[in-house]
């Protein structure tokens, strides 16, 4: 019983580090998402992965596809599949200028976090982003060796 507890956590942090490398992050929102029970098992467990994921809006809802969500090791024949797309749950305020926002040519919506959140739900945390361009990658990179250097130096 002390084994199944140390492996379920209960606080879940998942981040998408590749997305603030790639994007301009405009404005954050942090929507609900509909799963289904071997769905949220695995997310306690930490078995997911936003790299490749991203967020679209058809029919004024909001989807999000590509994100992965390992089978649950202790599912049956009911267990989810990994890769199927979600719905998330915003208001219709913000999904309206999520779609204003989308009109703008170059922007995307790209989920930056997902948590649990104190009372239990799994949460995300979505951007309104827009592309950096390659120098814009080049300075992040080069202030980034320059924090390093100069901590390596403090200590």
């Amino acid at each position: 019983m002390a084994k199944e507890k140390d492996k379920i956590q209960k606080t879940v942090n998942i981040r998408n580090k590749q997305a603030s490398f790639e994007y301009h992050f405009l404005e954050t929102y942090v929507a609900g998402l509909m799963l289904t029970g071997t769905e949220i098992k695995s997310i306690r467990q930490s078995k997911v992965q936003l790299q490749n994921a991203y967020c679209y809006i058809e029919d004024s809802e909001v989807w999000i596809i590509q994100m992965h969500i390992s089978p649950y090791g202790e599912g049956t024949y009911y267990n989810h599949e990994p890769l199927r797309k979600r719905k998330l749950l915003l208001k219709k305020k913000e999904i309206r200028k999520l779609e204003k926002g989308l009109e703008e040519k170059g922007l995307t919506i790209i989920p930056i976090r997902l948590f649990i959140n104190d009372r239990g739900f799994a949460k995300m945390e979505i951007a309104l982003a827009k592309g950096k361009k390659l120098y814009d990658k080049r300075e992040d990179l080069k202030a980034k060796d320059a924090k390093r250097e100069l901590e390596k130096t403090n200590f």
